[in-house]
């Protein structure tokens, strides 16, 4: 078998990537906790213009960095899935997934939202009118997505392509059509849609993160990870950046129907250029590890897991600070991020944590 040679040849690159992937929705918490976009359990509205620019910060990780975590799970799934069987794969899932789900359900969401507890209202009624599966939702996601393709793997056939070299004018019809798709799905769906009942905070981006998932699936099986060219990489960020100059201030201009489907189209075209520039960015650059990057990137997943809690806590030891909001975020961020790394790594300590996280 090549799963071997091929996982030995990217997992540096990939698992590095997916650590930048952490910081970023570590810094994507911190913007909405001092920006003006009120989806975080603490929050302190900029009183200043520079929250404006946590407010962009936060559209354009929201563009591409989740999608990019799909893409990733989605990458890592078949070699899972032949390593392990069917059975032993959706056993596993469970277990990483849905483990750290109802942790975060039952122990760390009440710890973020504590203030909710100490107004008087019973408990019960405080736990389910905040019920939220707060970041965790992208484990509730993957998951779904995870035993959807163990069980389409029972049906369908488990041979490895040849690598090929994924063609311009596949990422282009990739790109518009799921541009496409996205527009139509926020007829129904809009901006700032909730699904209170799954707890997921954009269900406007599905089509975004099941492609990419999707994708993933296939980049491995047809070892584009290897063979996407280095050109690709360079074209992805000019047309991620020329996008942005092009349709930003366009959307400042214009209002309704229009507005949502530039905003759709941008949100594509910006996540493929972005995806592509960064997997061939790290393939080529950044495809070592030492010893920092290996305990950065086994903690990395943990990070995520528990990052709201040390969020939420840096921000109320903050609060008393006068400050602008972009340097409240600087203080937060310079605070929050070995924070995070430090409690993963206690967390990962406990007697059999490693074996969930």
């Amino acid at each position: 078998m090549k799963t071997e040679p091929r996982a030995a040849t990217r997992l540096h690159a990939v698992d590095n990537l997916r650590v930048l992937l952490t910081v970023l929705v570590v810094l994507h918490h911190v913007a909405l906790t001092y920006g003006n976009i009120p989806m975080w359990y603490y929050t302190e509205p900029a009183a200043d213009p520079s929250g404006l620019a946590l407010d962009i910060l936060v559209v354009m990780n929201q563009a591409f960095f989740m999608g990019l975590f799909f893409l990733i799970s989605g990458f890592f799934t078949p070699g899972s899935h032949d390593r392990k069987g069917g059975r032993a794969f959706a056993r596993d899932r469970l277990v990483r997934l849905g483990v750290p789900l109802l942790v975060f359900l039952v122990l760390l969401r009440p710890l973020v939202t504590l203030p909710d507890y100490l107004t008087g209202e019973p408990f019960w009624q405080v736990y389910l009118r905040t019920w939220d599966p707060g970041p965790m939702w992208f484990a509730e996601v993957l998951l779904v997505l995870g035993l959807a393709y163990a069980l389409c793997r029972r049906r369908g056939s488990t041979a490895q392509a040849a690598p090929t070299v994924p063609k311009a004018r596949w990422i282009v019809l990739f790109t518009v059509g799921l541009a496409a798709v996205t527009v139509l799905w926020r007829i129904p769906v809009p901006v700032g849609t909730y699904v209170p009942v799954l707890g997921l905070p954009t269900p406007y981006f599905l089509p975004q993160y099941v492609s990419m998932f999707a994708a993933g699936l296939v980049a491995y099986r047809r070892g584009w990870f290897e063979t996407l060219p280095r050109r690709a990489g360079r074209l992805g960020f000019v047309v991620a950046g020329a996008s942005t100059a092009v349709c930003l201030p366009v959307m400042g201009t214009t209002s309704g129907a229009v507005t949502d489907a530039i905003t759709a189209t941008w949100e594509i075209v910006f996540a493929v250029g972005m995806i592509l520039g960064l997997v061939v960015l790290f393939r080529e650059r950044f495809a070592g590890q030492g010893p920092r990057g290996r305990f950065l990137s086994e903690h990395a997943y943990t990070v995520y897991v528990v990052h709201p809690l040390v969020v939420v806590a840096a921000g109320y030891a903050l609060s008393g600070i006068q400050a602008a909001a972009i340097v409240k975020f600087a203080l937060a961020a310079a605070l929050c991020l070995p924070l995070c790394w430090g409690l993963a790594y206690l967390v990962r300590s406990l007697p059999g944590a490693r074996r969930v996280l």
